[in-house]
């Protein structure tokens, strides 16, 4: 099965998880602590899925998904490394977001989760 993304579909689909990303940091007040416990970092991985659906437009939903999960779990994994040079690099706002600050189990399992989310959009609505 040959697989056509519309990149334009996807950066908007970047552009909208970033912002509730964003949201969902402004608003923890607002959000169950459970909620808050994993949301950013599904959304954070449902982004990378996407990123590199917009990348890889061509590749079967497997091969973004597999990248996606090695991706983030290799930033999570790199966690456990602590030198002054990334760590001066995780304490900026975007090396935090990006690289995050402490390795945790539970971060794995919600990266799981927003790819299976990025999974279930891309097929059952994107492309169908």
């Amino acid at each position: 099965m040959t697989v056509h993304r519309n990149r334009l579909t996807y950066l908007a689909l970047i552009i909208i998880v970033l912002i509730a990303g964003l949201c969902s940091r402004y608003f923890t007040g607002y959000l169950p602590g459970w909620i808050n416990l994993c949301l950013g970092d599904v959304l954070w991985a449902l982004i990378v899925f996407f990123l590199f659906g917009f990348i890889f437009s061509a590749k079967k939903t497997s091969f973004i998904a597999a990248i996606a999960l090695l991706f983030s779990s290799g930033i999570e994994l790199s966690q456990l490394y602590h030198s002054p040079w990334i760590d001066a690099l995780r304490h900026t706002m975007l090396g935090g977001l990006v690289l995050g600050f402490g390795f945790l189990w539970s971060d794995l399992v919600a990266y799981s989760v927003g790819i299976a989310i990025g999974i279930l959009i891309e097929r059952f609505i994107i492309l169908k």
